[in-house]
């Protein structure tokens, strides 16, 4: 069973960066694409990259293009989440999750770790 853990978040000012981390463990982390998603206070949780295992990227957002970048190490099992540029409307609590392929649904995500919380604010 492959399970997710999320680190890396914190309170930072606009336009700085941070980089979130997802550490599976389990046998299966090779197979999988890995997607990071982020829900923020009263709204729906939303996709924001996703990265297959061959390394294909998916982009979900468009407000991240350009600023959010998503990378694997399948020797260290963990998949990353360079984020840069940060606004106050990427305050939310940042997921990752597990699939087949990188999916539009989140139905098809599994594996869900308990999320880091990553606040902009001056």
């Amino acid at each position: 069973q492959l399970q997710l853990v999320e680190s890396g978040g914190g309170l930072v000012q606009p336009g700085g960066s941070l980089r979130l981390s997802c550490a599976a463990s389990g046998f299966t982390f090779d197979y999988r694409a890995i997607g990071w998603f982020r829900q923020a206070p009263g709204k729906e949780r939303e996709g924001v990259l996703c990265i297959s295992s061959s390394g294909g990227r998916t982009n979900y957002a468009d407000s991240v293009k350009g600023r959010f970048t998503i990378s694997r190490d399948n020797a260290k099992k963990t998949v990353y989440l360079e984020i840069n540029s940060l606004k106050p409307e990427d305050t939310a609590v940042y997921y990752c999750a597990a699939a087949g392929y990188c999916s539009g649904y989140l139905r098809n995500f599994g594996s869900w770790g308990q999320g880091t919380q990553v606040t902009v604010s001056s």
